[in-house]
């Protein structure tokens, strides 16, 4: 899978409202991560609904979940959105050829 494809897939698990503001949530607790049922309290949404989302968040590589008893604690991949903003920076205020110019 290309750079471009891994990158595309991450900007489109967040082009939903409910993976959005799930993810910032996430963001906002930090390292600690949240519980499922935390995530749930917060947004006011259904375990069936929230488990659909956060599949795509983590299919994406934008949420980790590690297993801690009968929890499940979802944490952002920080590393990983460094990653996608530079790779949305980084050719900032680089300039363009004019079209048809040999690059």
């Amino acid at each position: 899978m290309t750079e471009l494809t891994l990158q595309a897939r991450a900007l489109a698990a967040l082009g939903h409202d409910a993976r959005l503001s799930i993810f910032r949530l996430l963001v906002r607790a930090g390292d600690d991560g949240l519980n499922v049922g935390e995530i749930g309290a917060h947004l006011g949404l259904p375990a069936s609904t929230l488990a659909h989302h956060l599949a795509a968040l983590v299919d994406a590589g934008l949420v980790l979940q590690e297993r801690q008893g009968r929890a499940t604690v979802n944490r952002v991949d920080f590393d990983r959105i460094r990653g996608l903003v530079a790779f949305l920076t980084e050719e900032c205020c680089a300039g363009l050829a004019a079209p048809g110019d040999a690059a």
